[in-house]
């Protein structure tokens, strides 16, 4: 199963992730993407959040509007630290060996991935779809995938890197972005104006009945 992985905190999840997740999906061929929304995010410890019921739940109504998306609640169930490294080995538990997963994951996040937990051990588990974003140049990738000393080289197409000691490819995608935040969001919110047309309409009336970010909180 060609199966895509897009993590985030999704406070809220919007069209910018979606179209993400939707786009990706034909890109690459796969059968299915899970949104997978991060309990507790290590990387986000220094600003609140909002409580992960509240986050799934909202991931679950956005996906709905997909035949291919799904939300997942795996990382909710687990207690500590969200980590990447975790969730997909379960996921390889849940699906067994004929699991192929992709992690989709922009640029700007994979530059940083030399921070995450057993971050080497994160290209033995999973195929990488690395989004281009605005202000990353395309050359980036290249050199900070080499310097991983994971086997990688170019393959013969453009922005595809292999490396046969894992059995796993890296492809570097340039997908339709959307100047979306979910951090503009909430201070729309926060100020009492529309966030209509930025998430998809059940997500809007969540947010409007359970009161959410309405304390400020960006």
């Amino acid at each position: 199963m060609r199966l895509g992985i897009l993590g985030g905190t999704f406070d809220p999840i919007h069209y910018g992730h979606l179209r993400i997740a939707e786009e990706a999906c034909e890109e690459l061929g796969l059968e299915k993407v899970l949104l997978v929304p991060g309990a507790l995010p290590p990387h986000k410890v220094k600003r609140e959040i909002s409580p992960f019921r509240d986050r799934f739940a909202m991931a679950g109504l956005a996906a709905e509007g997909s035949p291919v998306l799904e939300a997942s609640d795996l990382e909710g169930r687990r207690e500590g630290f969200s980590y990447s490294i975790d969730t997909l080995r379960e996921l390889h538990g849940i699906y067994g060996p004929g699991l192929e997963p992709f992690f989709i994951i922009g640029i700007d996040a994979f530059l940083e991935i030399r921070t995450w937990k057993s971050y080497k051990e994160l290209f033995q588990e999973a195929n990488f779809a690395v989004i281009k974003r605005p202000g990353f140049p395309d050359e980036g990738l290249g050199p900070r995938l080499l310097s991983m000393d994971l086997g990688f080289k170019p393959a013969g197409e453009n922005n595809r890197y292999e490396s046969p000691l894992l059995g796993r490819s890296v492809i570097y995608k340039e997908l339709t972005l959307f100047s979306i935040s979910s951090t503009r969001i909430r201070e729309l919110v926060a100020a009492g104006r529309s966030i209509r047309f930025l998430v998809p309409e059940p997500v809007r009336l969540y947010i409007k009945e359970k009161g959410l970010y309405l304390n400020g909180r960006t």
